[in-house]
């Protein structure tokens, strides 16, 4: 039986397309023309990554917080506000 797992959440690359984190045992992919308020933060702002609950993570210096659901299917979230 599997434990709880107690890793933070951790950025693991960044690119010109996008930011990769390592959530649990999943690696998770927020590209920038889905999630654009990350486009601009430093590499510092983005390792700033706080697990909120059980399924949100919060940036606390960029003041982002997105739900699991959000980052694994954008699709079922539409509304993108502006940057």
């Amino acid at each position: 039986m599997p434990g709880t797992c107690i890793s933070a959440p951790e950025l693991t690359h960044v690119s010109r397309h996008g930011l990769w984190l390592l959530w649990q045992d999943e690696e998770l992919l927020l590209p920038f023309a889905q999630f654009p308020w990350f486009r601009q933060a430093s590499i510092e702002q983005l390792a700033q990554i706080e697990q909120a609950s059980a399924d949100h993570l919060y940036w606390p210096a960029l003041d982002i917080d997105l739900s699991i659901e959000s980052i694994r299917h954008p699709e079922k979230f539409p509304l993108v506000a502006r940057p």
